[in-house]
């Protein structure tokens, strides 16, 4: 599976951004079954953002929650993430991570199987 994301930037604290994530190359059908972001801050590990299955249920990390939404238009096998009242902690890498067998925000980022090659996210104060 080939990912890759888009839409990261610049802006300033209480902005908002909309990541996309496109799925392709797939070799068995349910390889994108359970897709999240994931983001890794400078000299921090990469920690789960949202995560969403196969029935459209959602996981937010504590940090995010209120504030980001995912979403997945399995139709055109694209992932979002909408970002509003975006802080400055929110500052990084953002990944986007796909896997059959499912995965939560909580799971180990290494064990997950695609990724993409990331967007980065800057808010400033």
């Amino acid at each position: 599976v080939h990912l890759v994301e888009s839409g990261g930037g610049s802006v300033q604290a209480g902005g908002s951004l909309t990541l996309s994530c496109t799925a392709s190359g797939h070799t068995y059908s349910d390889d994108t079954d359970y897709m999240g972001w994931f983001r890794q801050a400078p000299g921090k590990e990469r920690e789960g953002v949202a995560s969403i299955d196969i029935d459209n249920n959602t996981e937010y990390a504590d940090s995010v929650k209120g504030r980001f939404t995912i979403s997945k238009d399995n139709a055109k096998q694209i992932l979002y993430l909408q970002m509003n009242s975006l802080k400055p902690e929110d500052t990084a890498m953002y990944y986007c991570a796909a896997d059959n067998p499912p995965f939560s925000i909580s799971t180990m980022w290494r064990s997950i199987g695609y990724w993409g090659q990331g967007t980065q996210v800057t808010v400033s104060s």
